[in-house]
């Protein structure tokens, strides 16, 4: 929290940096990211990544020739959308949507430029692909054994931990869309936490 603080940045990745490394700053552009605003397109090219400082992005995967999606990925201030980028793809075969975040904006271009010239970087964004990678793992596994119950007790944590609140701005039926599963099974799942003491839930929002 002090190196935060210190560096003025509150996105976490691009705060662990050392001082001296300003090779990022001059390309960042601040942005406003609406809600289920598109950051990036299944197999199409990925212009520009976000470092986020506030809220949260979902990776997406979209079956091809339905409507069949499930979520694989959250990303908050820990990391960046644009993981390609930084893999030295220009397409991603997954979706990416923000939920009404803040962040920074950097060109394609301009970030693998930046990443030539700083080690510290580079190194950075390849640690938190590979922290990236164990996540999808690790979300694959819950969407192919767990219960309702269980994958929406890993989602809110993971969510909350992002955003750095309490309270999560968000709907049954964006939950059932990012867990792929039934709305009334989120509901009931739900429910259920609030008996237990677990949360708070008011219309569109818990804590």
């Amino acid at each position: 929290m002090e190196e935060l603080v210190r560096t003025g940045l509150r996105n976490r990745l691009l705060a662990s940096l050392p001082e001296a490394d300003h090779a990022p700053s001059p390309h960042l552009a601040p942005v406003t990211l609406n809600f289920r605003q598109r950051l990036q397109s299944a197999n199409r090219r990925v212009k520009a990544a976000y470092f986020l400082e506030s809220g949260i992005a979902s990776v997406v995967a979209i079956a091809t020739g339905s409507h069949s999606q499930t979520e694989v990925a959250v990303i908050g201030c820990e990391g960046i959308v644009g993981l390609p980028i930084v893999l030295r793809a220009d397409r991603h075969v997954r979706s990416s949507f923000s939920r009404k975040a803040h962040g920074q904006c950097i060109e394609a271009a301009d970030l693998v430029s930046v990443m030539s010239q700083s080690p510290t970087l580079s190194d950075a964004l390849l640690r938190f692909a590979h922290f990236f990678s164990v996540q999808s793992g690790y979300t694959a596994l819950a969407n192919a054994h767990g219960k309702v119950e269980e994958r929406l007790a890993r989602w809110l944590p993971m969510a909350q931990d992002r955003i750095a609140s309490k309270e999560l701005i968000l709907t049954h039926e964006f939950l059932a869309l990012m867990l792929g599963v039934r709305r009334a099974g989120v509901t009931v799942a739900l429910q259920h936490f609030e008996v237990k003491g677990l949360i708070t839930a008011a219309r569109g929002s818990m804590r």
